[in-house]
């Protein structure tokens, strides 16, 4: 079976990659610039516009090039706008006053699916403000959520596209290189989980979980055209954290990270080792990651 690979929500099947790899033979020493406008009028692939599509074209390339299934040729030179620091997100004003004792009196609690609303803002200023990551920029596709109580937010989480390669979660699924290639689109992480700290309720970050696992398949599939069917996120145990929220909320604790990043040529370590949790949001997960939906 030929390799599959999806992104930004569309497939691109074998014949496709052999596409890209053609142009690239028939244009030697052009940069990556060149090569995306050139496959864009390969595609006819425009905007509604008539503008070339050539930004997403080259970041499938760049996707490809990462999988080992195009070689790509050496940047020529640096985007100047890559080097530019975002603005931070302006602070959103927000009522800190304490919140504390049982769950159940602030219950019904509202998840909000802010991505793409004018809330958006919102999330990204209360994480910049308060989580100890701050906020920065997903890259690709990403979903982000505010807990609301009485109007109120209370906490805010946020999911992107998972990384390419995890060991402890690639063994615990079973699957090879060429069905995580084919089917990784369907998998989500979770970035960013913050109770804003004025709050201090028990069972409240697992009862989130509970509410997340419900329906953010269904947010990913409307944002993005296509569903997810697993979760998964990373503690890291050198700030003092443990994964007790994600334990309650039935999430498997699946191993550690190896350390090194995902751009690492050294093959040690360069930062802390983190705790890898997955967590099925169907029953046949692994049918459906094995490519078959």
């Amino acid at each position: 079976m030929g390799v599959e690979i999806r992104y930004r929500g569309r497939a691109y099947a074998e014949q496709d990659i052999q596409d890209v790899r053609e142009l690239i033979a028939r244009y030697p020493g052009e940069s990556r610039f060149f090569l995306s406008k050139a496959l864009c009028r390969l595609w006819n692939w425009t905007q509604t516009n008539g503008t070339p599509r050539d930004m997403v074209c080259r970041g499938l390339m760049l996707l490809l090039d990462r999988e080992g299934l195009i070689t790509l040729p050496p940047k020529k030179r640096e985007l100047p706008w890559l080097s530019l620091k975002r603005a931070a997100p302006p602070e959103s004003p927000v009522d800190d006053t304490a919140v504390a004792g049982p769950l159940s009196p602030l219950l019904p609690l509202h998840l909000s699916m802010v991505r793409r609303t004018p809330e958006e803002r919102r999330y990204q200023s209360l994480i910049h403000q308060y989580h100890y990551l701050g906020y920065t920029q997903p890259v690709g596709e990403h979903l982000e959520y505010v807990a609301f109580s009485e109007g109120r937010p209370i906490a805010c989480i946020g999911f992107c596209s998972a990384p390419r390669h995890i060991g402890a979660r690639d063994r615990y699924l079973g699957w090879d290189r060429e069905e995580r290639i084919a089917n990784l689109y369907k998998i989500a992480v979770n970035t960013r989980f913050l109770i804003l700290p004025w709050v201090r309720v028990p069972y409240l970050a697992s009862h989130l979980l509970g509410q997340i696992a419900k329906t953010i398949s269904r947010d990913w599939e409307r944002v993005y055209r296509h569903p997810v069917v697993w979760l998964e996120t990373f503690v890291d145990p050198e700030r003092g954290f443990t994964g007790t929220c994600y334990k309650a909320a039935n999430w498997k604790y699946l191993g550690l990270t190896t350390g090194r990043g995902k751009n690492d040529q050294t093959g040690k370590p360069n930062r802390s080792l983190k705790y890898v949790f997955g967590y099925p949001l169907i029953r046949d997960f692994r049918k459906a990651l094995y490519g078959v939906l």
